[in-house]
């Protein structure tokens, strides 16, 4: 797919992931994804696959995290956006690097405040 085309699929995701619909915002992540929480919250960590992916978030979810992108920046396979995070009170900027390939995400890492994520789910 092109740099455009894994854009319009990201922003889809977010959107999805915004309307409470994980279903959907999961379609384009492949089933062996990749995806790395930075930090010693207990949601940081690397996950493997959808059903990982899928716990994680929802575990996210049970806090009310929110995430508004601003930016979607391309090169080829590779989506960077820029979205600001918030749970309850706290919120940061924080960076979404997407890889894509054949119009799925095959690698996620999301760069944000850890400390911040260690205050709201605590740390391992």
């Amino acid at each position: 797919m092109s740099a455009s085309e894994n854009v319009d699929a990201s922003k889809k995701g977010y959107a999805a992931f915004a309307a409470g619909d994980l279903e959907t915002a999961m379609n384009n992540v492949d089933d062996n994804v990749e995806w790395v929480v930075p930090g010693n919250s207990t949601v940081s960590g690397t996950y493997r696959g959808k059903a990982e992916v899928t716990g994680m978030l929802m575990k996210m979810a049970e806090k009310s995290f929110t995430s508004a992108p601003s930016r979607f920046l391309a090169d080829g396979d590779v989506v960077v956006v820029l979205t600001q995070v918030t749970v309850g009170a706290e919120s940061a900027p924080q960076a979404d690097v997407w890889t894509f390939r054949d119009g799925k995400i095959v690698k996620a890492l999301n760069l944000t405040d850890t400390a911040m994520q260690e205050r709201i789910w605590g740390t391992k």
